[in-house]
């Protein structure tokens, strides 16, 4: 059984989006644990995407369980918490949402010119941008279904935390 003060924010989008700064800013300033879903990779997909080669269904399964597995314990403990996730396709998020009311999506939506350019910039990161194109490909939007809170990348990380935080406040909290 959950605590139903359990909350999960699910923070996603493509590689380069701003997620692991993002996420780890909202956990800060709520309170909550926090998790980054890279951490959760087997070595071999890590060593795939250094390599550039983009991940597969098969490869990101066991991936999404794991972090699934993280989420549930956080519930079933009655935590808060942030959680980073890529979660690009529908059935990712339903893997990682289903059966689990108390998880909000974040979506960080961006341009990828401004997405390519950071990620160019940024150092010491497995993922190399010449992935960014295959994370496109793939990237099915939440639907309003989903009920997500959409922000755009397209300012600090301090706005866009602070935009999730008004947003989230709007709608009554995470």
């Amino acid at each position: 059984m959950t605590d139903e003060k359990a909350r999960i924010l699910l923070v996603m989008g493509v590689s380069g989006s701003g997620k692991t700064t993002v996420g780890a800013l909202l956990a800060g300033r709520l309170h909550w644990d926090y998790a980054e879903a890279d951490d959760f990779h087997p070595a071999a997909n890590v060593a795939k995407m250094h390599a550039g080669e983009p991940l597969t269904d098969e490869d990101r399964w066991p991936w999404l369980r794991a972090i699934a597995a993280w989420m549930d314990e956080r519930l079933a403990a009655g935590d808060t918490a942030v959680v980073t996730c890529s979660a690009l396709k529908r059935s990712y998020r339903d893997l990682l949402c289903e059966g689990r009311p108390q998880v909000r999506i974040v979506y960080l939506e961006g341009d990828r010119d401004l997405i390519a350019r950071r990620m160019a910039a940024r150092q010491g990161h497995f993922f190399p941008t010449r992935l960014l194109d295959s994370q496109l490909a793939d990237l099915e939007p939440p639907g309003p279904d989903e009920n997500p809170i959409t922000v755009s990348v397209d300012g600090t990380p301090a706005r866009i935390t602070a935009e999730i935080l008004r947003l989230l406040d709007r709608d009554g909290g995470a």
